[in-house]
């Protein structure tokens, strides 16, 4: 069976793993914690980066330092994974959902302004398959209207917008390494804080609401409650698990790249006839191949094609089912303009397996087939 999907594994994560254990701190905050934070906030060139336990850790931080409360909004596409709107939500936030563009499938920025209203605190563009949304014109309209701008960068560890890293532009960011992401510790992520005025809080809030961080820095005797926030540290030996990886995120992302490029060759024809639909990458973007997706023109084709790939022992997978009409986004949220292309994309889309080790051997089964379905259409 190949799979749609396996956690990338360099080799060398043991060695870093027995050094957390032998210095004694496998707890957050340790030494390998404070290495990975080093290492992406030089790679973004942000003021602060906080490893947390989960890229939905990062959101929820996000929202507290943002001071979400009763009645405020938060701008998202529907098209995403939950926590993108539940992280707000539970702060008792209206989920304001926004359609997604044709082409990339990100949040469309041509809709955005219609969107705003005098309660919108934030939106918060997803940066769908590793491909940046439109920044330039997202960070113009926020500024115009005076709301803050928290990047779901999930997806896009490694993508560059106009040469400027995913997570690096909007006030704050968040990233995950959760073991579907090209560079990943099973579980994990992280908090990226673009404007210094919340680093302080920041870490209050992600030690459990205490002044914990600047008692070990010496600038208080001790520590105490001052804030609200929660336990988002992940352990050491998670962050010596993810720390040999984000060294090598090039090189990982180099290798899915390839993998990318022979399923975009190999679907060119069926795409030209118009029998499926291929990623579209804007060439202001610079993607890092977290997903290989083919749309097809309606929903029982793509089951017939799942089902052809399932019988052939390839598993293949869909995403998502919309937040505007699911059960808790009917109730936290409300769609804004017409929610078609999410609908669409939500019925036809299929993710084809692609992961750091896929070998070739793997990739030609894919393609070939992937190939023979698409043939008999």
């Amino acid at each position: 069976m190949i799979r749609f999907n396996e956690a990338p594994f360099l080799g060398t994560e043991f060695e870093y793993i027995k050094d957390a254990i032998n210095n004694k701190h496998i707890s957050g905050d340790g030494k390998y914690t404070k290495l990975c934070n080093s290492l992406i906030e030089n790679y973004l060139q942000s003021p602060k980066v906080l490893l947390t336990h989960s890229c939905t850790a990062a959101l929820e931080i996000s929202a507290l330092l943002l001071d979400i409360k009763d009645g405020d909004e938060i701008i998202c596409p529907s098209y995403t994974f939950v926590t993108t709107a539940s992280s707000f939500a539970l702060r008792g936030a209206k989920i304001v959902f926004v359609d997604i563009k044709d082409d990339t499938l990100n949040l469309d920025e041509n809709q955005l302004d219609a969107a705003i209203t005098n309660k919108t605190k934030a939106v918060v563009p997803v940066h769908y398959a590793g491909v940046s949304c439109e920044m330039d014109k997202i960070l113009g309209i926020a500024k115009a209207r005076s709301i803050a701008v928290v990047e779901d960068a999930a997806q896009a560890v490694g993508s560059l917008y106009k040469n400027k890293p995913c997570g690096s532009m909007g006030n704050l960011g968040s990233y995950s390494f959760h073991e579907t992401k090209n560079i990943s510790s099973g579980e994990g992520g992280a908090l990226i804080i673009n404007d210094t005025k919340y680093i302080e809080n920041a870490e209050i809030i992600r030690e459990k609401g205490t002044n914990r961080s600047k008692f070990f820095r010496g600038q208080v005797d001790k520590y105490t409650w001052v804030e609200l926030g929660s336990s988002y540290l992940p352990s050491d030996m998670i962050a010596a698990y993810l720390y040999p990886q984000l060294l090598s995120m090039e090189k990982i992302n180099a290798q899915r790249i390839q993998i990318w490029n022979k399923y975009h060759e190999a679907f060119k024809g069926p795409a030209q006839k118009g029998i499926v639909t291929c990623p579209y990458i804007p060439e202001t973007c610079k993607h890092n191949a977290h997903m290989y997706y083919l749309r097809f023109n309606d929903l029982a084709t793509r089951t017939k094609f799942i089902k052809y790939m399932k019988d052939n022992n390839i598993m293949c997978v869909f995403h998502y089912v919309p937040l505007h009409s699911s059960p808790a986004g009917q109730r936290f949220g409300r769609a804004t303009g017409n929610m078609s292309v999410t609908d669409l994309a939500s019925n036809t889309l299929v993710r084809l397996p692609l992961f750091h080790e896929m070998d070739e051997k793997m990739l030609a089964f894919v393609i070939e087939k992937t190939m023979e379905f698409l043939n008999k259409l």
